[in-house]
């Protein structure tokens, strides 16, 4: 006699139909595992009616009904035989309990948002109270100074005293102030632009570049400056607070070095 089955039934097991169907249909135990999921103790275990391994009637009737699907032949009497081998189907569950678990279960999730916006906003509101009543215990210094006279204290900014660089060449005066311990170069844009080029004494470049008509540049370094001056005669060059009288032609191109000594080309 087949585990599961009424010794009155004459019909073959659930077992050994799903084997007969599974031979027939030429799988292999493996085969069907490996297609359904069911790990192949169990699908073993079935075929020889062994319902225990399946972990209860549920299980069992799902087994049935996926094995029964793989090799070829109709689950339903299968899980009918099933049910009468067993105690028939248990009544289903009502819905109104699944549901309450259900809400249950869910529920714990939202006031941990609510807590969290309500703490939020209790915080907001505490630090404009807080803000709130600090400022009324203080004058307010903004209508002060909007409805009051003008502190003393605030000082119109004055006009720029920087002088505007003109473009006729600097007074003796200015050409005077040049640093007695560095050599200065001042270069004028009288004439027409020029592009130029200005290094001090370890060859790093000062400046490399056109300079336009109206342009003035300064120079400085503690020991040399040099410079190449592609249009020489736009040029007025001031050395060292004096200026160079050399007569530089248009276009002419002049490679010029000066110390803080007298002006001279190097």
């Amino acid at each position: 006699m087949s585990i599961g089955n009424s010794p009155e039934d004459d019909r073959p097991s659930i077992g050994r139909v799903l084997q007969q169907a599974r031979i027939a249909a030429g799988l292999t135990v493996e085969e069907v595992s490996t297609s359904t999921r069911v790990r192949i103790p169990i699908v073993h275990a079935i075929e020889e009616d062994d319902f225990s391994r399946c972990g209860g009637d549920v299980y069992a009737r799902g087994h049935i009904r996926t094995l029964a699907r793989a090799v070829g032949t109709d689950p339903e009497p299968l899980v009918s035989q099933y049910d009468a081998d067993h105690g028939g189907r248990p009544s289903p569950t009502g819905a109104a309990p699944l549901f309450e678990a259900e809400r249950i279960r869910s529920e714990p999730r939202r006031p941990n948002w609510t807590a969290a916006m309500v703490a939020a906003i209790v915080a907001v509101v505490g630090f404009v109270g807080f803000t709130f009543f600090k400022g009324g215990d203080e004058p307010s210094t903004a209508g002060q100074v909007a409805e009051g006279p003008t502190s003393d204290k605030i000082t119109p900014k004055p006009a720029s005293s920087k002088p505007v660089d003109p473009k006729p060449a600097p007074s003796d005066s200015a050409i005077a102030a040049a640093p007695q311990d560095k050599v200065t170069v001042k270069l004028s844009a009288s004439q027409g632009k020029s592009w130029i080029s200005a290094k001090d004494h370890n060859g790093r470049s000062l400046f490399d570049g056109t300079l336009q008509q109206g342009e003035t540049k300064t120079f400085q370094d503690k020991e040399r400056v040099d410079l190449v001056l592609g249009n020489a005669g736009s040029i007025e060059l001031f050395v060292n607070g004096k200026k160079v009288e050399d007569q530089f032609q248009p276009g002419q191109v002049e490679r010029l070095s000066y110390t803080k000594g007298d002006p001279e080309v190097g």
